[in-house]
């Protein structure tokens, strides 16, 4: 770069506005790295301003670009030697599609898995020989198949049911595969298999037997130690989300037994004898180390805030991704170094969140809450609420709330029942009135900020992506009087056609929140439809949608739009070529900008 060519592009950053350079500042994931060559990582950055996969050989420093797609790409996985990248290529950013493989060093991409059609990913374990790979499918048509597929040889089917299920990983020897399975019908809650690369069954758990359907594992990982048949799962028994090992070779089931309030997750350190936790309470997270032979459980030092990922390495140092509301996300490591610092242009900070618990009709209820410095209420507010709905708002750095904070509006997330985080009670209570147990806690939440003196009631937006888009649709209907304008991001606006258009994942999901299909149960459906409340919407409604989206597709979307084009509703559509939102830093900024604009035209107007 010339010295004038860096001045321009120098100048340009000091003139745009910081919320726009939150989204454009370089930024990087945890890098995953190869089990047998840790020197070679791999992580995802938007340094050409689209969310790409990249290739970091850590003994030379040599970074290169992997992926080069229109609508980016994030999902890709390093085969334990280290000398193969796979990445999932679905053409429209529609999650339908194949994996492709790489060489690390670089070279031409080659379909990683001939003799498998496009299908929606259900999970990907890569074998230490260089030439085994599991490879979980899912359609329409045939539910979940699993394939063994080996280089130079067909595909093999070892596992077919109607219902999702997925891969979890596959053991250090390559003879044992543990699955993630919702035969029982629960689509929320797995159960466990292992089987042998033949579909032989050597071991079975499931803790939704015996009339328990509210209870589920999921697969952490095998041992990483040759002829270890030891696997890491994680359990709710106790009401929360737990680790355990599994022998599966003896049945014994060691449990930790963790004196942690909140949920835990786990990873194996590379020895095998201690293992990595994660633990997150109250839109925290901290990190642990537990001792299998001693059971002693040691604090790892980490800032206060949000760890989204961490790994232990060879060492035994742990790198971990960090951010707070206050703090832009760093890649930080336990020795004190900087893991990855991505180049160019800084992203600014923001102010941090205030804790704010309010008394609900469900228990009591967790909300974050940011407001511009210095300022002082009554404020525009602005209530974003989060996807998922098995997801929660966390003390993490956002730029999207940062951007609406920059802009004079107070920013509220709340942590509705169905979010994670908070117990296992919490999470379940989202059952058969669904939509309508979290716009409740929301209710809850949008009087205290009323009544404590930080909210405008005159100038309040409902707004979230997902099922924060659905649900800000289904307050709009549901609370007309309540707010004074909504934007909903790739929304469910028809949930019964949603159900029939949306992936086969999605579909076990609904029947699973909702007790059956909408033939079966169609008053909950209808009960739970924005559709169904779409007259009585008041306010104005922004909506955008990604036209290729497989989990809120268009053609529901349009349904709604078309009903508030019916009686003349003040409404905006904005429809853009992408799936389930856009890896591009260009269109999520002139998404924010669109949706800025809106809310500035009419809370002037109200």
């Amino acid at each position: 770069m010339t010295e004038s060519n860096g001045s321009a592009a120098a100048e340009r950053n000091e003139e745009m506005p910081d919320w726009e350079k939150r989204f454009r500042a370089p930024r990087v994931s945890l890098p995953d790295w190869a089990e047998d060559a840790p020197d070679r990582s791999l992580f995802v950055s938007n340094a050409t301003g689209t969310y790409e996969l990249y290739a970091w050989d850590r003994a030379t420093g040599e970074q290169r670009q992997v992926t080069d797609r229109p609508n980016g790409t994030t999902d890709g996985v390093l085969s334990p030697d280290g000398t193969w990248v796979w990445w999932f290529d679905d053409k429209d950013g529609d999650e339908f599609g194949v994996w492709r493989r790489q060489p690390f060093g670089g070279g031409e991409d080659e379909l990683a898995t001939p003799g498998l059609d496009a299908s929606y990913p259900a999970g990907l374990a890569l074998g230490r020989d260089g030439r085994t790979a599991v490879v979980g499918r899912s359609t329409d048509e045939d539910g979940t198949t699993i394939h063994v597929a080996r280089t130079g040889e067909d595909p093999v089917q070892i596992y077919r049911h109607r219902e999702s299920a997925a891969v979890g990983d596959l053991s250090h020897d390559g003879t044992l595969i543990a699955i993630e399975h919702t035969e029982h019908g629960d689509a929320m809650h797995s159960a466990l298999r292992v089987l042998r690369p033949d579909g032989t069954p050597v071991a079975e758990l499931d803790d939704t037997k015996g009339g328990e359907k509210e209870l589920g594992l999921e697969v952490l990982g095998f041992a990483p130690v040759a002829g270890d048949t030891r696997l890491l799962i994680g359990h709710q028994r106790r009401g929360r989300w737990e680790p355990l090992v599994w022998d599966v070779a003896s049945g014994v089931e060691s449990d930790l037994a963790l004196d942690l309030p909140g949920d835990v997750s786990a990873e194996w350190y590379p020895d095998g004898t201690g293992l990595l936790i994660a633990h997150s309470f109250e839109a925290r997270s901290e990190l642990f180390r537990y001792d299998l032979a001693t059971r002693d459980l040691v604090k790892v030092p980490t800032p206060a805030g949000s760890v989204s990922g961490a790994t232990a390495r060879p060492d035994g140092s742990v790198e971990y991704l960090w951010s707070s509301s206050a703090e832009p996300s760093t890649v930080r490591s336990t020795t004190g170094k900087v893991v990855l610092d991505p180049p160019g242009m800084r992203s600014p900070g923001s102010v941090p969140v205030e804790d704010v618990w309010v008394e609900g009709p469900g228990g009591r209820i967790h909300a974050l809450v940011q407001r511009p410095a210095g300022a002082t209420g009554p404020l525009p507010t602005v209530f974003d609420i989060h996807g998922g709905p098995t997801w929660h708002d966390s003390d993490a750095f956002a730029a999207g709330p940062a951007a609406w904070v920059d802009h004079g509006y107070a920013v509220v997330r709340v942590n509705y029942r169905g979010s994670t985080g908070y117990g296992r009670a919490w999470t379940d209570a989202l059952k058969h009135r669904v939509g309508l147990i979290e716009l409740e806690d929301i209710a809850a939440v949008r009087e205290w900020a009323i009544t404590s003196g930080l909210a405008d009631p005159s100038r309040l937006v409902l707004t979230g992506g997902s099922w924060g888009g659905y649900l800000t649709l289904l307050g709009l209907g549901t609370q007309p009087g309540a707010w004074t304008l909504g934007i909903a991001a790739v929304p469910v606006a028809d949930y019964v056609t949603a159900y029939h258009d949306e992936m086969e994942a999605l579909k076990a999901m609904d029947r699973t929140l909702l007790g059956g299909t909408p033939e079966e149960v169609p008053e909950r459906f209808e009960a739970s439809s924005p559709l169904t409340y779409v007259d009585q919407v008041k306010a104005p409604v922004y909506i955008s949608a990604g036209v290729n989206d497989p989990r809120c597709p268009i053609r529901q979307i349009d349904n709604y739009v078309k009903r508030l084009e019916a009686r003349g509703a003040v409404h905006e559509v904005y429809r853009y070529d992408a799936g389930h939102g856009s890896l591009v830093v260009d269109e999520r900024i002139k998404q924010v900008r669109l949706e800025l604009d809106f809310a500035e035209r009419h809370l002037a107007s109200s």
